[in-house]
């Protein structure tokens, strides 16, 4: 409590109005007691004066004890005050109080010694005798110019003490009144003194809170006032601006680098000196299969996993300069490009980490030196045929007209070959650039199953296969070009003939799956290899590594992109051994 502000301007108030009402209790007691002792000692002074004039000719030439004494008695009586009587020698000769005759000497009492060298002596003191503080006043007698006794009045000194401890109470319940109402009165004023500092605090913890809209103290009736609080009102209100404007400003920028980052696909990472992540973006967060949260303070060899990615970042902190490394995650299955940079003087210390994502361009590498070979062996084979048996028609078969005819047709074989390589290369160039239009019209998914089943039927039953059509009759038309969907049809069935052993089954089917209808060939053959199965639908791409099962290895990309063209997809799914499943989906006609 004693801690705040509105106690700390309050209680020197309060100490020193104590402090004040103390001082002044105690001056105005002892002036007081101070008073009524000089009045006291006025009055006994007036009266033993009128006491040394009357005691006089009762002590010359003889002191007569028993009429001192007697007279002692007498005077105190009518005064009301303790009177004694004493020789110059300091013998008691007469006592209003007690036995003078067992009073011992009285020339050495201090009131005694003053009268002697003053004239007048005066002294409180306990007395032993009434068992009780008197104030005693001495005053000589005098015959002749010369001492021959003293007079000695005494009161107490109880009454003067009683009056001044009824004044010193009646000053501390003035001084306890006195001091609650300051009290009340330094907190009041305390408390509104601290109201701006209030208002200041609370609108200060809004901005801690990140408040600032309701922080602004625009309308605050403390922004009108020209005092010192008036100031400070005004200077806050204009930093809390100044810093609402530099926090939009900063949240804008802050957007606008959130929203690049998270749309990059490339993966950034912000690292310190220390090795520590401080900033991660969500496509490192897909590439290194980790979350922000998990990541922000760990090292950055717990995030990456990788020792070649470790050794970039360490490069580049030994060496001050950008380093590039090209590395590939197995596990991931990515291919990586990582450049390391030092921020330099923006973040001193700390290394931009930017990883692009060259697994697509890689594979369509890959993909392209794999067209270039596939199809220079497709046309290898044929060329190299017709080279043969042009070679061996110009040294001799010319003269054997039966060769001649066996090799031209084995000629024309191998050129309907390439023609049809050609043709297909086109077709599917045509449909990969959108230049065939399709003729859609609704279709029902049994007449398309039934029209390619019934072209292969033949080719199966050579084969030893049986074909088989699952399709609900009252499943939806779709919205189809019918001779292409046959042929993507046609496609499948003729790969799962080729590739079924003899007694095998083979299975085409149609169902609804959401709003499309789900087309699938299923078959029992030989499958496809899991690494294989990525790559089937890319063109000249063949499972049989040899190349002999035949075929342009064109039928299945054709197929996809025909799919894909009717606002579909096409997959397929297999183990080897087990048989392949082949799916593809056609809009419903609404």
């Amino acid at each position: 409590m004693f801690h705040s502000i509105r106690w700390r301007i309050a209680l020197p108030y309060v100490i020193l109005i104590l402090v004040t009402m103390l001082g002044v209790g105690f001056y105005i007691t002892y002036f007081a007691r101070q008073t009524y002792l000089s009045a006291l000692e006025s009055e006994l002074s007036a009266e033993a004066v009128l006491a040394s004039e009357t005691v006089g000719p009762f002590m010359e030439p003889v002191p007569d004890p028993v009429t001192l004494d007697a007279l002692a008695r007498r005077w105190s009586t009518r005064l009301g005050t303790r009177v004694t009587i004493i020789a110059a020698d300091g013998v008691v000769l007469g006592e209003s109080h007690e036995d003078r005759t067992q009073m011992e000497n009285h020339l050495n009492r201090p009131e005694i010694q003053q009268a002697l060298r003053e004239g007048k002596g005066a002294a409180t003191r306990y007395s032993v005798t009434l068992g009780k503080f008197l104030r005693y006043l001495a005053i000589p007698v005098y015959a002749n110019e010369e001492v021959i006794g003293f007079v000695r009045m005494a009161l107490p000194v109880e009454t003067v003490n009683q009056t001044v401890a009824s004044l010193q109470s009646a000053l501390a319940a003035a001084t306890f009144v006195i001091t609650i109402f300051a009290v009340l009165l330094a907190l009041w004023i305390a408390g509104r003194s601290m109201l701006p500092l209030v208002e200041l605090t609370q609108a200060v913890g809004q901005i801690a809170e990140g408040d600032l809209a309701l922080a602004r103290l625009d309308k605050s009736r403390l922004k009108t006032t020209s005092d010192e609080i008036g100031d400070l009102t005004r200077a806050f209100d204009s930093m809390t601006l100044r810093l609402q404007e530099q926090i939009q400003a900063l949240e804008t920028e802050r957007s606008k680098m959130a929203a690049v980052l998270g749309v990059m696909s490339d993966g950034v990472l912000i690292v310190d000196r220390e090795g520590r992540i401080q900033l991660i973006n969500a496509a490192a967060e897909s590439m290194f299969n980790v979350q922000a949260q998990n990541t922000t303070n760990r090292s950055v060899a717990e995030v990456l996993r990788h020792h070649q990615l470790v050794e970039l970042w360490q490069r580049c902190q030994a060496l001050g300069d950008s380093q590039v490394a090209t590395v590939e995650l197995s596990k991931q299955k990515l291919y990586l490009q990582g450049i390391a940079t030092p921020l330099g003087k923006a973040l001193p210390g700390s290394t931009l980490l930017l990883f692009q994502n060259l697994t697509r361009l890689r594979r369509l590498e890959t993909i392209r030196q794999d067209f270039i070979s596939n199809i220079s062996h497709e046309l290898r084979t044929p060329l190299a045929s017709l080279k043969a048996l042009t070679e061996t028609l110009q040294e001799s078969a010319l003269e054997d007209p039966p060769a001649a005819r066996r090799f031209l047709q084995r000629m024309e074989t191998e050129v309907d070959s390439l023609s049809l390589m050609v043709s297909e290369l086109l077709e599917l160039a045509r449909i990969e650039s959108g230049r065939v239009p399709l003729k859609l019209e609704p279709v029902a998914p049994f007449e398309l199953l039934e029209l390619a089943v019934e072209r292969l039927r033949l080719q199966a039953e050579r084969a030893g296969l049986q074909v088989e059509i699952d399709c609900p009759d009252d499943l939806p038309e779709v919205l189809a070009d019918p001779s292409r969907l046959e042929q993507v049809l046609v496609n499948l069935l003729h790969n799962a003939i080729k590739f079924t052993p003899k007694a095998g089954m083979i299975y085409a089917s149609a169902s609804i799956q959401n709003e499309n209808i789900l087309f699938s060939v299923q078959d029992t053959g030989i499958g496809i290899s899991a690494d294989d199965l990525p790559r089937i639908f890319e063109r000249f791409y063949k499972t049989d590594r040899a190349r002999s099962s035949g075929g342009t290895g064109l039928g299945l990309a054709i197929a996809r992109h025909l799919v894909e063209a009717h606002g579909g997809r096409i997959w397929a799914e297999s183990r080897e051994g087990q048989g392949s499943s082949f799916y593809f989906t056609v809009p419903i006609t609404h």
